[in-house]
């Protein structure tokens, strides 16, 4: 499933980097810890967090990340708009939580 493929599946926001909404998702994590998630995401996978500071860009694109999505309604600031946009890494939202979107998200996966 491609990125785009999951924004328009969930009514997804995308707030930045849509020039890599064909890349493909090969798998997600979820998680709010930076550490966890360097030590755990794997190029590729769908970054789920309710961050959205500029660290959660270099994250994703140390790790290469297909994408991130920020839950429960939050946007990220300017600066990390600016680094998503620099990067090029797609910065997603939604009002679900974390919870309730890694659920739908892993159906789908399941499906594709």
């Amino acid at each position: 499933m491609k990125v785009s493929d999951l924004v328009r599946e969930l009514n997804l926001t995308v707030f930045c980097g849509e020039a890599g909404l064909d890349a493909e998702i090969s798998g997600g994590y979820t998680s709010d810890l930076l550490s966890d998630v360097m030590g755990h995401i794997d190029e590729g996978m769908l970054w789920i967090t309710m961050q959205t500071h500029q660290n959660i860009v270099a994250v994703a694109t140390l790790k290469d990340a297909a994408a991130v999505l920020i839950v429960n309604g939050a946007s990220p600031d300017e600066e990390t708009l600016d680094k998503g946009k620099e990067e090029n890494v797609p910065l997603l939202g939604t009002p679900l939580s974390a919870f309730e979107v890694t659920g739908k998200i892993y159906r789908l996966l399941q499906q594709a």
